[in-house]
């Protein structure tokens, strides 16, 4: 068997393994693929001894590529249930676009490091939304009107595709303090992480083209066994993930994902700020 593909093989069942848990644990908590694959891949990278910018930049853009498949077919599903907001799409839609592209440009100027940063500060929002979250809690009956809801949809987009996550984990939370129905939430969040993903996608791939350091078989910053590997567990599994929430208390499961994503947040912020 060729060296590069012994090499291979324990990065390859490592990324089996962050698919089998990105399924599950996203059917567990209803978050998005995204916010799992990120962290458990860019830990598996960084124990198999890669450069930590470098696994940030490998966990981010393989993370943007395997949400696309998924985020078709639960916007397709969505969409025949009536839950998109074809109207807020409109509105949100170029702007989403113009924070990805700002997103894709502050990555590919600073790099690994900034992605880990800003990983870092929005995981530890989100944990502490949570952990910490009271159920029918708004800040405003309504979204704003413009320029804040233009603000909104950019941030979402830029800090997501910095993130290497779709719509839903800013998207929701962020919609649901405005009061907006989460089913329709859920459901726009949805076709957001499309808008996301695919330009995401391609602008990690480009950016990392030629860049040393990475794992084999790399498309840019995309791990190619990575979408292989994790995409199809991904999906498969969050069923099971569903039907396991049914058993535990869904509150301690939001706590310990909560106490996941503050540790790995920590982790990355020290090993910026610490550097």
């Amino acid at each position: 068997m060729p060296a590069d593909v012994m090499q291979m093989l324990p990065l390859f069942l490592a990324l089996v393994a962050t698919g089998a848990v990105a399924g599950v644990v996203a059917g567990l908590l209803g978050v998005g693929g995204g916010i799992v694959v990120v962290p458990v891949l860019f830990h598996v990278l960084s124990g198999l001894g890669y450069d930590s910018a470098t696994a940030m930049s490998v966990a981010v853009g393989t993370s943007l590529a395997s949400l696309v498949p998924t985020a078709f077919t639960s916007a397709r599903a969505h969409r025949a249930r009536g839950s998109v907001d074809s109207d807020l799409l409109r509105s949100w839609g170029p702007w989403i676009l113009g924070g990805v592209a700002i997103g894709l440009v502050i990555a590919t100027i600073a790099g690994g490091h900034a992605l880990k940063l800003v990983f870092g500060v929005a995981a530890l929002v989100v944990a502490l939304h949570m952990a910490l979250s009271k159920e029918g809690f708004h800040l405003r009956d309504r979204l704003p009107s413009t320029p804040a809801r233009q603000a909104i949809a950019t941030g979402i987009g830029g800090v997501s595709v910095m993130m290497g996550i779709g719509g839903g984990t800013l998207s929701v939370p962020i919609l649901s303090l405005f009061n907006y129905p989460i089913k329709r939430a859920v459901g726009t969040a949805a076709a957001v992480g499309l808008i996301i993903g695919i330009p995401g996608a391609v602008g990690m791939a480009y950016a990392g083209l030629g860049a040393a350091g990475r794992p084999a078989y790399c498309l840019g910053w995309i791990s190619l066994p990575g979408l292989l590997a994790i995409t199809p567990l991904q999906v498969l599994l969050a069923p099971y993930g569903a039907k396991i929430a049914h058993a535990v208390p869904a509150n301690l499961l939001r706590k310990l994902f909560a106490g996941f994503l503050a540790l790995t947040a920590v982790r990355m912020l020290w090993s910026v700020l610490g550097a």
